[in-house]
């Protein structure tokens, strides 16, 4: 598994970008990005720039394919956990029908609680999973329902789920020696299943031979029959969430009508027959397909991806993102693009992990036009797909990076003062503030375009094979992959670093990321459970210990306060290379218990100490943990014929409207 470079605490602080080949810092301007801030959370607006330039068929293509998006929304809700949408329809009618003091504690209370849900795609963190912890009383929430035209027959359980803490506590539960599927409250598995059960069941369909094989359990949930057998329930017209696929093909077929050319409407139309059969070997076609187009502007994913929503890695959560091509910031994705060659050459692993040619390195900025299902309201800022590695190995992958969605996050972000709290000294600072800007979108733009199409799997190692870890060891693979050449010369000689101190800056953030500031995130007395933080830990923590006898990584007190010292950044990038080739040959070979050992010892076990101490200095800056977005609203204008010819755009949107409109507009389930 693969994919997505999630923006790290630091980095949304520190980072800007802009439109050229080397990133630059964004100018301040006038646009309202921040519109709204609650718990941990701050949500922002971003600009679709340039979408003015496209054509009036560009414009309509977008119009529809964000249509498309926004019907998969209830899929989502439903895949989190089987309550959430009678408890979204619950809270939502409270919302709208209350009358009473919205200056008293319980009011601002569901007032926080309803816009968690929201941004959490249900009653689960979207980066934590955990649920929810209502901050009003149960009597309170009784007497608002009690008050509504229409109470559902179910209430008593819906409040149960809501309050009792015991009930679908976590959403995908990662702890080691536990079941996964029976502790996780997901949707993906009717209830009573178990995890040996389903580890059975898809260990007699696999073939070890299979040089194709389908990424089996993408597009299904797991059921029991009277019998007590398992069967899958797929994900397509006629089956489970047949109501939503309905127009979500209608706006496909309606897109396809202003496809940019043939290849692009085939691909959209074998998109519509994958929703039409649940087909998968149809997905992978679909997926060949999309990765080969790299002449299209316009593009998109749109269905089931991602499977960090399965704690077995397998079930796809439904997302779609539509964007279009920044042609003048990817000169320098399409630089790495073009030397994917050597790259791959060069890096520190065994060469019987390494590719002999690596195939279709596809690799853009992009603008982001919207944003659906696991992709809002929080986003990632690079995805690289198809996720199949055969497809990888074969037909290549296409890597993007979502320029004005990371923008956004700089232009929100000035002043915080985290670097004031945080950075050791001042040259350091000084190097962050002249580098990490260039050097973290160099980072995602080497993790995505280049680190997850890197290397191979040996023949006959099933793709699933290192199970719940699979997703932290394929971004730390990524990541270690970008971060080793981003003290390359080879980055000064195509053009893309002017210093070679640069890099320094992106080290020091990851490090400074991975052992501290990234806890901000974790609640006290937790572990860390999401990947991609386990992924940044574990790179982080293990160069920490191995290079500890020449005193490569230092922490430090000053002040009372601990801070991070990296003595030699040149051993660090050594290390980098070492814990690379491991996690490569973990993942080539399928080694499953030496990715179990690298994660439960690197990525998991907090300081509680540091811990205390990182969550009281954040306390004294008032940074929001997490961010998402609300999307910018499209609108159609036609002649007296019905024809299409304009489609314009408006951010006048604030949160709480956007999310109850898309309950109204786009009930799908």
């Amino acid at each position: 598994m693969k994919k997505i470079v999630l923006l790290s605490a630091m980095a949304m602080t520190l980072m800007a970008s802009s439109c050229s080949k080397t990133p630059q810092k964004a100018e301040a301007d006038d646009f309202p990005y921040v519109v709204d801030r609650f718990a941990d959370i701050e949500v922002l607006r971003y600009k679709v720039p340039d979408f003015d330039n496209l054509s009036v068929k560009q414009k309509a293509l977008i119009y529809y394919l964000t249509q498309a998006a926004l019907w998969g929304r209830d899929i989502l809700w439903d895949q989190n956990n089987r309550y959430n949408l009678a408890i979204r329809d619950l809270l939502e009618n409270v919302y709208t029908n209350y009358n009473g003091d919205k200056n008293s504690a319980d009011w601002k209370a569901f007032d926080t609680y309803m816009k968690q849900v929201w941004f959490g795609n249900g009653i689960h963190h979207h980066y934590s999973t955990d649920k929810f912890v209502p901050g009003f009383s149960r009597e309170f929430f009784e007497g608002q329902v009690a008050a509504l035209p229409q109470v559902p027959e179910n209430v008593t359980e819906l409040m149960d789920v809501i309050f009792d803490p015991s009930i679908a506590s976590k959403r995908v539960n990662q702890a080691e020696g536990e079941d996964l599927i029976a502790t996780s409250a997901n949707n993906m598995y009717a209830p009573g299943i178990t995890q040996a059960e389903v580890e059975a069941y898809y260990s007699k369909l696999k073939k070890a031979d299979d040089p194709t094989p389908i990424s089996y359990g993408l597009n299904t949930r797991m059921n029991r029959d009277e019998k007590g057998n398992l069967y899958e329930e797929p994900y397509k017209l006629g089956g489970l969430y047949s109501s939503a696929i309905e127009h979500i093909v209608a706006n496909l077929d309606s897109a396809s009508q202003y496809a940019e050319n043939p290849a692009q409407k085939k691909i959209i139309n074998s998109l519509i027959e994958f929703y039409t059969t649940g087909d998968l070997a149809t997905f992978d076609r679909y997926s060949i397909e999309w990765a080969e187009d790299t002449v299209s502007q316009v593009d998109f994913i749109n269905g089931f991806i991602e499977s960090y929503g399965d704690p077995m890695g397998m079930t796809g959560s439904w997302e779609s993102i539509v964007n279009f091509k920044n042609i003048e910031a990817s000169e320098r994705t399409e630089t790495l693009s073009a030397n994917a060659q050597w790259f791959e050459d060069n890096s520190p692993v065994d060469s019987r992990f390494k590719k002999d040619k690596v195939k279709g390195v596809s690799a853009k900025v992009i603008t982001a036009a919207i944003l659906a299902g696991d992709s809002y309201p929080a986003t990632p800022i690079g995805i690289n797909l198809p996720n199949a590695n055969w497809i990888r190995a074969a037909h290549g992958s296409k890597s993007v990076t979502l320029e004005n969605i990371t923008q956004a996050y700089d232009a929100a972000s000035h002043g915080s003062g985290f670097n004031e709290e945080f950075v050791i000294d001042e040259p350091t600072r000084k190097l962050i503030d002249d580098y990490l800007f260039i050097t973290d979108n160099l980072h995602t733009d080497l993790h995505e375009c280049l680190g997850h199409g890197s290397g191979k799997l040996l023949p006959g190692v099933d793709p699933d094979a290192l199970k719940a870890h699979g997703s932290t060891i394929e971004e730390a693979r990524a990541d270690l992959f970008a971060l080793y050449y981003l003290a390359d010369p080879k980055l000064l000689e195509i053009g893309l670093l002017d210093n070679p101190e640069a890099y320094k800056a992106e080290y020091y953030k990851y490090i400074l990321n991975g052992m501290m500031t990234q806890l901000m995130r974790i609640e006290p007395g937790k572990n860390v459970e999401e990947a991609h933080m386990r992924n940044r830990k574990l790179i982080a923590e293990w160069c920490y210990e191995k290079g500890k006898e020449n005193n490569v990584i230092e922490i430090v007190k000053k002040d009372g306060k601990s801070f991070i010292r990296i003595n030699d950044y040149e051993a660090l990038r050594g290390l980098f290379g070492q814990l690379l080739a491991e996690i490569q040959r973990v993942r080539s070979e399928g080694d499953y218990a030496a990715a179990c050992e690298l994660v439960e010892k690197y990525a998991v076990k907090v300081d509680p100490e540091l811990h205390k101490e990182v969550l009281d200095r954040y306390a004294s800056l008032s940074i929001a943990p997490y961010k998402g977005f609300v999307n910018p609203v499209y609108s159609l204008e036609k002649d007296n014929e019905g024809n299409i010819t304009d489609v314009k755009v408006s951010y006048t949107e604030d949160y709480p409207s956007q999310m109850l409109r898309y309950s109204r507009e786009y009930k799908g389930l």
